[in-house]
Protein backbone atom coordinates (compact mmCIF):
# COMPACT_ATOMS: atom_id res chain seq x y z
CA UNK A 1 0.00 0.00 0.00
CA UNK A 2 1.30 3.42 -0.96
CA UNK A 3 1.74 5.96 1.85
CA UNK A 4 0.23 9.38 1.06
CA UNK A 5 1.85 12.63 2.17
CA UNK A 6 0.13 14.39 5.09
CA UNK A 7 -0.15 17.65 3.14
CA UNK A 8 -0.56 18.23 -0.56
CA UNK A 9 -1.17 21.29 -2.77
CA UNK A 10 -3.94 21.29 -5.37
CA UNK A 11 -3.94 23.91 -8.11
CA UNK A 12 -7.26 24.83 -9.74
CA UNK A 13 -6.73 24.03 -13.42
CA UNK A 14 -7.89 26.31 -16.25
CA UNK A 15 -10.67 23.93 -17.29
CA UNK A 16 -12.15 23.30 -13.82
CA UNK A 17 -14.10 25.26 -11.23
CA UNK A 18 -13.30 25.64 -7.54
CA UNK A 19 -15.88 22.99 -6.65
CA UNK A 20 -14.35 20.57 -9.19
CA UNK A 21 -10.97 20.99 -7.51
CA UNK A 22 -12.50 20.44 -4.07
CA UNK A 23 -14.17 17.24 -5.31
CA UNK A 24 -10.81 16.07 -6.68
CA UNK A 25 -9.24 16.72 -3.28
CA UNK A 26 -11.99 14.77 -1.54
CA UNK A 27 -11.66 11.81 -3.91
CA UNK A 28 -7.92 11.65 -3.12
CA UNK A 29 -8.66 11.70 0.62
CA UNK A 30 -7.73 15.29 1.49
CA UNK A 31 -9.68 18.13 3.09
CA UNK A 32 -8.91 21.81 2.37
CA UNK A 33 -7.18 23.78 5.13
CA UNK A 34 -5.92 26.83 3.21
CA UNK A 35 -6.70 28.68 0.00
CA UNK A 36 -4.21 31.04 -1.61
CA UNK A 37 -4.31 33.10 -4.76
CA UNK A 38 -1.00 33.77 -6.47
CA UNK A 39 -0.48 36.38 -9.20
CA UNK A 40 0.78 35.24 -12.61
CA UNK A 41 3.04 37.64 -14.51
CA UNK A 42 4.30 37.62 -18.09
CA UNK A 43 7.25 39.44 -19.57
CA UNK A 44 6.83 41.30 -22.82
CA UNK A 45 9.65 42.40 -25.10
CA UNK A 46 10.49 46.03 -24.60
CA UNK A 47 8.52 46.38 -21.36
CA UNK A 48 10.36 47.60 -18.30
CA UNK A 49 8.39 45.53 -15.81
CA UNK A 50 6.48 42.23 -15.94
CA UNK A 51 2.77 42.57 -16.70
CA UNK A 52 0.02 41.02 -14.55
CA UNK A 53 -1.53 38.23 -16.61
CA UNK A 54 -3.94 36.68 -14.12
CA UNK A 55 -3.95 34.61 -10.96
CA UNK A 56 -4.01 31.00 -9.93
CA UNK A 57 -5.83 29.52 -6.96
CA UNK A 58 -4.09 26.86 -4.89
CA UNK A 59 -5.64 24.80 -2.09
CA UNK A 60 -3.55 23.15 0.58
CA UNK A 61 -5.06 19.84 1.61
CA UNK A 62 -4.61 17.84 4.80
CA UNK A 63 -5.01 14.07 4.81
CA UNK A 64 -8.34 13.01 6.35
Amino acid sequence: MEKKPKKKKFEVMDDESLSDCLQRMDSEGYMPVRRTEEPVFIERKGAKEPELYGRKTVFEGKLK
